[in-house]
């Protein structure tokens, strides 16, 4: 089976995948973070993210062991990460290694902005996690103040509404929930009230 959460930045998709990951033991991945790897080897190389050369040869070589790489949640990451996501060659060269990751048994939970759209059209089950800008903000800002970088709250929503933007507008794989998923508002939500109400629609689907 394969579950898709995709989701804007900052709306808990990540929490969640991971929950339902561990609550059906599947295999677990986070595409977000291979755009952040390319967007991270881009700005390591000395390159501009906009440029979708130098932008395509990073996802190329893409090397797996960047998944590790402590400044991959860094706010200039992110910023480059959702830049180079817009690169249609970018995407195609990593549409293959998610989908293979998608077909692992016994399942496969997959999080990102565009799994239900395009990576995996056929999931079994399609969960769009949305919230308010205004509490996507706080909750990352909180973040970022754990990881002890010092960010005013509003350059934070500032920067949400603008990847959102981004993410929407996107000529490529926009950020829109699938005509068949399920959206599962997380504004007023807890994490427990959020997985709660996942797990009971997958297993409605069939799981």
């Amino acid at each position: 089976m394969i579950i898709a959460v995709d989701g804007p930045a900052a709306a808990g998709k990540g929490t969640l995948a991971r929950a339902l990951a561990r609550h059906y033991n599947y295999h677990f991945l986070d595409t977000g973070s291979l755009y952040r790897m390319v967007g991270f080897a881009v700005l390591v190389r000395g390159h501009d993210p906009r440029d979708e050369a130098a932008a395509l040869r990073a996802a190329q070589a893409l090397k797996p062991d960047l998944m590790h790489e402590p400044d991959l949640r860094s706010e200039k990451v992110g910023e480059a990460a959702s830049i180079v996501a817009a690169n249609l060659k970018v995407r195609e060269a990593l549409l293959g290694f998610q989908r293979d990751f998608a077909s692992r048994a016994p399942g496969a939970v997959l999080d990102g902005r565009d799994i239900g759209t395009v990576v995996c059209p056929d999931a079994e089950a399609k969960i769009f996690v949305t919230a308010s800008p205004e509490v996507r903000a706080r909750r990352r800002h909180a973040e970022l103040a754990e990881r002890g970088e010092v960010v005013p709250f509003e350059t934070v929503l500032a920067e949400i509404k603008a990847r959102d933007e981004r993410d929407r507008t996107r000529a490529h794989a926009p950020l829109v929930p699938a005509k068949d998923a399920y959206v599962l508002e997380t504004s007023a939500m807890t994490r427990e009230d959020a997985l709660r109400a996942a797990i009971e629609f997958v297993d409605g689907r069939g799981k």
